[in-house]
């Protein structure tokens, strides 16, 4: 084996952390730093040799970094960090607001081809993985329909949300598919399902002391964009609960084409995730894109790029004449 792909890492949240552990994992990768806005010292790497440093450190790195790994998050952090950081360096990002990614696309892009950089955004397992699958579903059936359900699972968002409603001490909400729904898609007879019959969402509110449960609940089923579509439930526990029983991070979900062949024949076509933590396996999947980023730029392929651009083969540590011969 060559010399081993150096790995950035910038932000040390949930998924940062799951960067931290997927790294060692892949025998031609190693960790060279954690970038991040909090003080070096409150940092606790799972390898204690891996450099701490502040993010301001990363100008002068950047002959010390083959790839960086953005694990910042999308609203806020991406968008500012990506383009500015893929005029300097190969990145790899989950930036995943579906209606900005055009626009993302677009920002990162330019500073990256002026760079000489390769950028590959809005990666993980949706978009990233999922988004795969939709393009082979359509490729393989063009006669059908696509249809995308995500849980059971912890959605970071929506929790967020419901943590917002005034009254709510603490909260977690869980994205649950319709097993009716999944199970009319899988015979084949590609139903027109609304967004109430798809998913169903739980929430478990921690109240704060003298607040109206009604109120609260009330207010969280009947939140636009987050819940007054979908049938919620919500469940008021005790701290020591949610404690107990909410506080891994859980997900996945189910990618279905459906649809007929040439000669009318109904043909399925299903790809699942099931999680038990979604910001590892994000992560996992985030390293796995790095290794491709660096190939690509080497292959002088620079730019924004997205998981649709990456050729499969490039994503594994074995050669292509392995691959031929093990996998193929």
């Amino acid at each position: 084996m060559g010399e081993k792909i150096r790995i950035g890492i910038v932000g040390y949240g949930n998924l940062g952390r799951g960067v931290a552990l997927a790294v060692p994992q892949n025998p031609d990768m190693e960790l060279v730093g954690i970038f991040t806005r909090r003080a070096p010292a409150d940092i606790d790497a799972p390898e204690k040799s891996t450099p701490i440093l502040p993010v301001d450190a990363l100008t002068d790195r950047r002959d010390d970094v083959d790839v960086l790994i953005l694990c910042g998050g999308s609203k806020d952090d991406l968008p500012e960090q990506g383009p500015a950081l893929a005029a300097h360096f190969n990145t790899v990002d989950s930036f995943d607001t579906h209606a900005r990614i055009p626009e993302y696309f677009a920002a990162v892009d330019a500073p990256a081809r002026a760079g000489g950089r390769t950028a590959l955004i809005s990666t993980g397992w949706d978009p990233g993985m999922f988004s795969l699958n939709r393009l082979y579903g359509e490729a393989l059936l063009p006669d059908g329909e696509t249809y995308t359900f995500w849980g059971k699972g912890l959605s970071q968002g929506h929790s967020d949300a419901v943590r917002r409603v005034p009254g709510v001490a603490a909260g977690v909400q869980y994205t649950v598919p319709s097993q009716e729904a999944i199970d009319a898609v899988r015979s084949g007879r590609r139903p027109e399902l609304s967004t109430r019959e798809k998913h169903r969402r739980e929430c478990y509110v921690v109240l704060e002391e003298g607040a109206d449960a009604a109120e609260v609940e009330k207010a969280i089923v009947t939140m636009p964009h987050y819940f007054a579509d979908y049938d919620t439930e919500v469940h008021f526990i005790s701290a020591v609960e949610l404690r107990r029983d909410h506080g891994a991070m859980p997900h996945g979900g189910f990618v279905i084409r459906s649809g007929n062949t040439g000669g009318g024949h109904a043909q399925v076509v299903e790809y699942r995730l099931q999680l038990e933590s979604n910001p590892e396996f994000t992560a996992s999947v985030l390293v796995a894109f790095a290794r491709a980023v660096h190939r690509l730029n080497a292959q002088g392929q620079v730019g924004a790029k997205t998981v649709f651009d990456v050729p499969p083969g490039l994503l594994s540590a074995r050669s292509p004449e392995q691959l031929r011969a093990e996998l193929l």
